[in-house]
């Protein structure tokens, strides 16, 4: 793997490279990655791994015709071969009148602001087998569980460099880990399993092993005998968890690429008031050791933290270069890619931020609903909106948490969900994507 300036160079050479062959414009990124990790099982190891590779992509232009090539040797010889194919590829390629680099105008200038997403750690893989370990006697130890379906913790170190002909070249180190145990508890057809993480870039701020273990123990007993529920109309608690991936069909729908395409359910919903007043859902690329930190885009582009929604308020889709062409838009400093293809949008670091009331005001207030923990399956319509997925978690009655409840469907449709969604104040920053705990105040749940 590179160092971040060598993995810079490499990128700026093929871009020169593929210039003097013929491209009128041309990109590239490279990719490098160490990884490694420990699975245990019942307290004896199960699995080790340790891996190293990299790659480069070569984005180049033709006119309007492009084509993307990506190889994992990067020897001469072969980047060589990777700049002839890739403009054989773009001069059969179909012309694209929205295809193109971002505008010079708007790259990022200056010194990308320390993220300190580094922290410079390796450690070996007996100390990664402790972490492990640790976790599943922590989860093993919970009173009703029964079995473990493993341990695992791992460490990676991550470099990620761009460089356009249009004059941006950049590059980030970042490392990271992470920590998770899955048990089962109670006996025969009455078993139930659950889990815990928790990922982190520096070591440091990685959660202790024995609370992980401990969490993931107790969410399985807690899971146990449970009950059935009668179907209807009720308040639906989302915990936070899984109240993220409400944030995930929020990004897909104000993707600018699928506005442009006309296949969002927000289609018409830029600058209106899609939540309730007071609802705002951040974007902050700035975060220090954030787990989808960055100093610049996947284009070259700026970044900034900024509110997608401010008070309910929908304020901007999410763009990069070409989708903004096509709506008539500057790109929005979101550009996401990989070393194949073309650069999409996505959020970094994302959250709803905290609302007024506690969780436990929340639950108190409910006299028959339900507190997920858990959602099975798809079924989440883009072009609708319509929503309707498997879900687990927790009987409320009369303002308290009852038993667990399974196989249960919520449905309802997004758009009416977000205009009526309320959240807690319980938010803590436990992933690139985070959530208080949120309330839907009426969806229809149903059982099996």
């Amino acid at each position: 793997m590179l160092s971040p300036a060598a993995a810079r160079d490499r990128a700026v050479s093929l871009i020169e490279q593929a210039r003097k062959q013929g491209a009128d414009a041309a990109d590239a990124v490279y990719v490098g990655e160490r990884s490694q990790g420990v699975s245990v099982r019942l307290g004896a190891l199960e699995d080790v791994h340790r891996s190293e590779g990299e790659e480069i992509g070569l984005r180049v232009f033709v006119g309007k015709r492009s084509a993307t090539i990506a190889s994992s040797d990067l020897s001469p010889d072969a980047l060589a071969a990777l700049v002839e194919r890739s403009l054989a590829m773009a001069g059969e390629a179909p012309e694209d009148q929205y295809a193109g680099l971002a505008p010079e105008e708007l790259l990022f200038r200056g010194n990308p602001i320390d993220l300190d997403l580094d922290d410079g750690g390796d450690p070996d893989p007996a100390e990664l087998k402790q972490r492990a370990l640790a976790a599943e006697d922590a989860a093993r130890s919970i009173d009703g569980v029964t079995n473990s379906n493993g341990s695992s913790a791992s460490a990676s170190a991550s470099i990620f460099a761009i460089a356009t002909s249009a004059g941006f070249s950049g590059a980030t180190r970042a490392t990271g880990y992470s920590n998770s145990a899955s048990v089962v508890a109670g006996e025969a057809g009455a078993m139930q399993r659950d889990y815990a993480w928790h990922s982190a870039r520096h070591c440091d701020d990685l959660e202790a092993p024995n609370e992980i273990g401990t969490r993931a123990g107790e969410r399985a007993v807690a899971r146990l005998a449970p009950v059935s529920i009668k179907a209807g109309p009720m308040p639906v608690l989302f915990d936070p968890r899984v109240a993220t991936t409400l944030l995930g069909h929020f990004v897909a729908a104000i993707s600018a690429a699928a506005i442009a395409r006309q296949s969002s359910f927000l289609l018409d919903a830029l600058e209106t008031q899609l939540f309730a007043p007071g609802v705002t859902i951040h974007d902050d690329p700035f975060r220090q050791r954030g787990l989808r930190s960055r100093a610049f885009d996947g284009e070259g582009l700026p970044v900034k933290p900024m509110d997608l929604v401010s008070d309910g308020v929908l304020t901007t889709w999410l763009a990069e270069s070409a989708s903004a062409r096509q709506l008539g838009i500057e790109p929005t400093g979101h550009a996401v890619r990989g070393v194949s293809g073309a650069p999409g949008a996505g959020p970094s670091n994302l959250y709803f931020q905290s609302g007024k009331r506690s969780r436990e005001e929340m639950i108190a207030d409910i006299k028959h609903g339900i507190l997920v923990t858990e959602l099975i399956g798809q079924g989440v319509n883009g072009v609708t909106g319509d929503y309707s997925r498997g879900a687990a978690g927790f009987l409320i009655s009369n303002g308290e948490i009852g038993p667990a409840v399974g196989e249960i469907t919520i449905a309802s449709n997004l758009k009416q969900m977000f205009a009526i969604l309320e959240p807690a104040n319980d938010l803590r920053f436990r992933r690139g994507v985070d959530s208080p705990t949120l309330l839907v105040p009426q969806m229809t749940v149903a059982s099996g």
